[in-house]
């Protein structure tokens, strides 16, 4: 009995480690749970989803401007958990402007918008189309010259891309293996001419296809006269005193170009123009820097440069054009401004923006840009460290506009120079009257 009294005891002893046991098992594994628990990472959000609409008129750059907002979207999702759709809208240069206009005073305006920022920023902003940028990250980046062509009523306006200094483009081997240098007076200019017409090449690329091509004759001699010798005609213009009569002398150089360039210019474009000037079909061609990318496409071992147009035999007319083009622009009506504004802000990353810059062939225009330039650029501003040059005039964009449908009826003779004048003037004094209202 006394046995039996232990070994109950035993069991009971036993049974009662065992539970015990089984509740420091619980108590452990409960334990061990709720440490894996808290250790675990807390679940990512899902991201926000944010469609922008970007529109830039120069579809010459369509695959740069695809992969740079590639990385634009990797940036937003990592940094902000914002998953960014980019429908990029790249219609032709001569439609762009045309275009945007009617999607802006329609309400249908894209979040981000390129514009010329001598020509559109006045315009746009007085219409309320555009976003001040002045507290965002890329302004303190930029050269100050440069800041001021996207500053309006102290307000930063825009993003400065395409900073430039142009004149017309010539072929480097053409002509050094005529002797020749870039002429500085419309005589000298004549006597070019000449030259490459006794060797058997063509003076002049003519690219007319597209009517913002030959506008650009008009651009620099335009430019060149009045910066040099009447430096208050678009003012005089303004206040209905001035006429295109009294730079009627911008003709002789057009009448030039005209007569000695390449034949059928209304089946070129811009797109052709830069394969034919690459292949040396002529030695001149008026046209700015921004066609590098197309030119050295083409002919990538090609070698061009970049001089002012003589204007007139005075020397002192003969300069560089200083403008920044390509900018761009925030919606004032855009649903999504913060995220707009930081695709704005990337296209001057301190890290990515050389690279872009450098590849789409423009000028520096920050701090942050530590690529080295190309030697049209140098040669273009060695002009202007000589004080060759002339900030890019601020005339009425239907000037503009009229003046380009204009060129292209009096190179086919179908408008005279007589008709050219007085259409411009009337013109003029109709977009005064208009942005008076």
């Amino acid at each position: 009995m006394k046995k039996a009294l232990n070994l109950g005891t035993a069991l009971l002893l036993t049974t009662g480690l065992l539970a015990a046991c089984g509740n420091n098992s619980d108590k452990v594994a409960s334990s061990a749970t709720a440490s894996s628990s808290a250790s675990a990472p807390a679940e990512k959000a899902e991201p926000k989803e944010v469609e922008l609409n970007v529109f830039i008129g120069a579809p010459r750059f369509k695959d740069q401007f695809d992969k740079y907002f590639e990385k634009f979207k990797a940036k937003e999702l990592a940094e902000k958990n914002i998953d960014v759709t980019v429908n990029l809208e790249m219609p032709a240069p001569e439609q762009a402007r045309d275009v945007l206009k009617a999607r802006l005073a329609s309400g249908d305006a894209p979040d981000v918008f390129d514009l010329h920022a001598t020509q559109d920023i006045p315009s746009y902003y007085k219409a309320g189309y555009l976003t001040d940028l002045s507290d965002q990250t890329f302004v303190g980046k930029l050269y100050d010259g440069v800041k001021q062509t996207v500053t309006l009523d102290g307000k930063v306006l825009a993003v400065p891309m395409e900073s430039l200094s142009w004149g017309y483009l010539y072929n480097k081997k053409m002509f050094a293996d005529n002797g020749i240098t870039p002429p500085q007076t419309l005589d000298e200019m004549k006597a070019v001419v000449e030259k490459l017409k006794a060797a058997g090449q063509t003076p002049f690329l003519l690219a007319y296809q597209e009517s913002w091509v030959p506008q650009l004759m008009t651009a620099l001699s335009i430019g060149g006269t009045v910066s040099s010798e009447q430096p208050d005609w678009i003012a005089k213009m303004n206040k209905g005193e001035a006429s295109y009569n009294d730079i009627a002398s911008i003709f002789d150089i057009i009448d030039l170009i005209n007569a000695n360039g390449s034949a059928k210019p209304f089946e070129v474009g811009s797109g052709q123009g830069s394969t034919d000037f690459a292949n040396g079909k002529a030695a001149m061609w008026i046209q700015g820097p921004w066609m590098a990318e197309s030119i050295l496409k083409a002919q990538p071992d090609f070698e061009f440069g970049v001089a002012p147009l003589p204007v007139s035999n005075n020397p002192a007319g003969t300069m560089i054009n200083l403008a920044t083009s390509t900018s761009l622009a925030v919606s004032s009506s855009s649903e999504n401004p913060e995220v707009a504004k930081d695709l704005v802000n990337f296209i001057l990353d301190d890290k990515e923006s050389s690279a872009l810059f450098e590849e789409l062939k423009f000028n520096p225009i920050a701090t942050v840009h530590n690529y080295e330039t190309f030697p049209w650029i140098q040669e273009a501003t060695a002009y202007v460290s000589q004080g060759k040059a002339y900030l890019d005039l601020q005339m009425p964009q239907a000037v503009t506009d009229e003046q380009a449908k204009l060129l292209q009826s009096y190179y086919s003779k179908d408008v005279s120079k007589e008709s050219f004048i007085k259409t411009m003037d009337a013109t003029w004094a109709k977009a005064v009257k208009a942005a008076g209202q």
